[in-house]
């Protein structure tokens, strides 16, 4: 490519930060390392109404928490700062006027009410208001005054915007590296606001300023600023500038039916849409994916690699990322998906890793770590954690191992423990007294060649014991449990479970 690449993810600090905002994130971050570009935050915070508190903070810690951090950007300086748009204001002027000079952009001295008016007047109508080349010359501009009347008006102190001056006549073919050739007829746009009455520039204005200034090489973002890539196209060439590739991401869509994945299908439906909490939404990170997960799943949501492979570590996409294979059409969102992601990863990790995040658990379960040996808590999380989707779910898989049953379950009990299982429970506990070396696979050989000589059926024994040691009809091998409790504490979980049951 002849121009460097530099990218950038330009969010509103206007709340937390969507997961969808965070696909937008990460396609902009694997662009640019595959490149050997650099991945810029910029902080559209314009519009100061709906700024929220700490949402900026938010964004920052949620990309560092997805292994995505930004090159340049707030905290981070760089040649091209300040990162926050409301830092860069003094800018945005002298380019809203440089426009106007050169008769690409106007004063409108309309009235909010008089507007409302004309709105209101088309409905009636049943047609829609544009203000652009059909109506201008009726309304309050500096297009239908004179020069005198114009400059009268701002010497005055009277509120003013800039507007675009869309052409009238004209074909526009766009550029889309995802969508291919885009055909807009510019007839049908509106005059945009680029400036308002209170001083501070619009998105659009600012955007296209601080691209060109910032050197964007790329504009990769949602499919929902569409609509806008024909005015910024007018923009650029307003200037006078080279405007950056365009690549418009498709949407992620619900898991059920049409439209785009908002917080509310994630309550209804009980999972995140946001990396981090925040007030009462959990986030992926709360919930206990890791962030590994989530950067893989995300990925695959619009992005398709050409190949069966759904396993990607960061590295494996930035190499095999490319927009040209990002899809035009919506990507759906699959809940359970996302779990066979983490479940994936968990397999994947380390014992020793895992453990330390059990251990927090463990701890609030009033087990304290420093009386277990952590190689312990290892040989368990070992024997489950095929069977998790989240940390948060060892204890319910492995209570057992640091607690004797309080209680059984009913139903096992009826249906496992007959009239002779006391007796042969009773026979066990003598041949798990006389083993010395109770490894699982001694155990096992003991335990079975007992079975087999004394011609008893495996279910008469190994479905009491597993009720009796666990107090459910659940957990792995057995024998493995057995191995980790050790001889006295299963034989004392055994003698009291005859003593209840009778």
């Amino acid at each position: 490519m002849n121009k460097a690449v530099r990218v950038r993810f330009a969010p509103s600090p206007t709340g937390p930060l969507h997961i969808g905002g965070v696909r937008t994130a990460l396609f902009n971050y694997l662009f640019a390392k595959q490149n050997g570009g650099v991945f810029v935050l910029r902080i559209e915070d314009t519009d100061q109404n709906r700024y929220v508190e700490g949402a900026e903070e938010y964004i920052i810690e949620a990309l560092n928490w997805c292994g995505i951090p930004f090159d340049e950007g707030p905290g981070k300086k760089g040649r091209f700062g300040p990162y926050r748009q409301s830092e860069r204001k003094h800018l945005y002027k002298q380019y809203a006027d440089e426009l106007v000079e050169k008769g690409h952009a106007y004063y409108a001295f309309d009235t909010s009410e008089k507007l409302d008016f004309h709105r209101k007047d088309h409905e009636a109508r049943g047609k829609t208001f544009i203000y652009n080349w059909h109506n201008r010359l009726k309304l309050s501009n500096s297009l239908s005054l004179t020069p005198e009347q114009t400059k009268q008006k701002i010497d005055s102190g009277e509120d003013y915007v800039i507007r675009f001056k869309s052409p009238k006549d004209e074909n526009l073919v766009l550029q889309d590296i995802i969508r291919g050739e885009i055909h807009i007829d510019a007839s049908i746009l509106d005059d945009k606001v680029l400036f308002k009455s209170d001083g501070m520039p619009t998105y659009h204005l600012a955007n296209i300023v601080d691209d060109h200034l910032m050197e964007i090489s790329h504009v990769i973002r949602g499919e929902e600023w569409l609509p806008s890539l024909a005015l910024h196209q007018l923009l650029y060439s307003a200037f006078g500038w080279d405007a950056p590739q365009f690549a418009h991401l498709p949407l992620i869509m619900k898991p059920v039916g049409k439209g785009k994945l908002s917080k509310r299908d994630g309550e209804k439906m009980g999972f995140p849409v946001f990396p981090l909490s925040w007030n009462e939404s959990k986030g992926y990170r709360e919930t206990g994916y890791f962030p590994e997960a989530v950067i893989n799943f995300l990925a695959l949501l619009g992005w398709n690699p050409g190949t069966e492979q759904e396993i990607f570590s960061l590295i494996e996409l930035i190499s095999a990322f490319s927009l040209e294979r990002v899809n035009k059409s919506g990507a759906r969102f699959d809940p359970d998906k996302t779990k066979w992601y983490n479940q994936h990863y968990m397999k994947n990790k380390s014992d020793g890793e895992l453990a330390r995040l059990f251990n927090s658990v463990l701890t609030e379960k009033g087990i304290s770590p420093d009386v277990l040996n952590n190689k312990y808590v290892e040989q368990v999380v070992g024997l489950i954690k095929e069977r998790a989707t989240f940390v948060s779910d060892f204890w319910e898989l492995s209570h057992y191992f640091f607690t004797a049953p309080v209680s059984y379950d009913e139903k096992a009990v009826q249906k496992q423990w007959k009239e002779d299982t006391s007796v042969i429970m009773n026979q066990l506990v003598f041949i798990l007294e006389n083993v010395s070396d109770f490894s699982s696979i001694n155990v096992e050989d003991q335990v079975k060649s007992w079975i087999t000589a004394k011609e008893l059926s495996f279910g008469k024994v190994m479905a009491p014991l597993r009720l009796v040691i666990v107090g459910a009809m659940q957990g792995p091998h057995v024998f493995d449990i057995l191995e980790l409790i050790g001889k006295q504490e299963s034989i004392s979980r055994i003698k009291k479970a005859i003593s209840e049951f009778g």
